[in-house]
């Protein structure tokens, strides 16, 4: 047989052995996988969206999302997402950062908190304060914009006498403080305002009405319970006390421990109200006979 003919002939096999187990291996092997992938074109096709129908919903849900921030925003407190322990402590900082040299502030952390729906951290806040420092860090964390509360706690006054004899009258508090957070952001807002955390002062409630410490005389001022009135002027009234302190005042002017309410120019007189830790008293001081005499001549002429 002629070669050509030979070599054509085992082309013509080859070829058909090779689109044979093309074949077998399309149908038999592969067609489970070009099921897939055309049932997943199909869902493709389905499923695809005009983009300028995508951008308009993407739109109205951006929003709905704004909206939906600014009403959280508006509402007074808000539940933080995932808030470091540590927020807290820069907070209580940032608070009592203008207090008194009087108050100090002890935070330490004691651990999650046990409350329902949501996460917490526990404080325990120390320390000694003046009354409205306290007061004004209390305010600040019952009124702050992330959610945080006074749990429990103890008071108790005490009296501190400064270098100067001066008494203080201040308080020791032993707080627990809770602090809430979520792990999502359903309760938060993107953007927020702080409250208004400034307190106004209150009347010290651990003030005693009647104390036994009298606060010393570091101005200086006239001392009219050992004083003597010597003279009476258009002006005002001369006076002087048991130090040689000789001061010429006028009604309203303060004296130690009190003020000088009257000088009665008919009576020859002047009087004062003190304040001698709690008790209010009242001193007249009148003029010597002899040195009233003496004026009414000087007076006269």
């Amino acid at each position: 047989m002629n070669r050509k003919i030979v070599s054509t002939l085992a082309l013509v096999g080859i070829f058909f052995v090779i689109a044979i187990g093309g074949s077998v291996y399309a149908y038999y092997f592969q067609a489970k996988e070009i099921e897939q992938k055309e049932k997943e074109l199909k869902d493709l096709k389905v499923n695809a969206e005009n983009t300028e129908e995508l951008e308009m919903q993407l739109a109205d849900l951006k929003s709905r999302a704004s909206e939906l921030d600014s009403i959280l925003a508006l509402r007074k407190f808000i539940i933080p997402e995932n808030i470091r322990q540590s927020n807290f402590f820069k907070f209580v900082d940032a608070t009592t950062r203008n207090f008194s040299d009087l108050s100090h502030v002890d935070i330490e952390y004691v651990g999650p908190g046990d409350v329902k729906d949501f996460k917490s951290y526990k404080y325990n806040i120390k320390g000694t304060a003046e009354f409205n420092d306290l007061f004004k860090l209390v305010y600040a964390i019952e009124q702050s914009k992330e959610l945080k509360k006074i749990n429990k706690g103890s008071l108790k006054n005490f009296v501190e006498v400064d270098d100067e004899g001066f008494p203080h009258y201040l308080v020791s508090f032993n707080l627990e403080a809770i602090v809430y957070y979520a792990d999502n952001d359903q309760f938060a807002s993107s953007e927020y305002k702080e409250n208004r955390l400034k307190a106004n002062s209150l009347y010290n409630i651990f003030y005693p009405l009647i104390r036994d410490e009298i606060p010393p005389n570091n101005k200086k001022l006239l001392d009219v319970q050992t004083g003597q009135l010597l003279a009476l002027v258009p002006d005002g009234a001369y006076l002087t006390d048991a130090s040689g302190k000789t001061q010429l005042l006028w009604e309203g002017d303060e004296v130690y421990l009190g003020y000088l309410t009257k000088i009665d120019y008919d009576k020859n007189e002047v009087k004062f109200i003190l304040n001698k830790g709690g008790i209010i008293e009242k001193i007249t001081l009148k003029l010597d006979n002899k040195l009233a005499e003496n004026e009414n001549k000087l007076t006269s002429k």
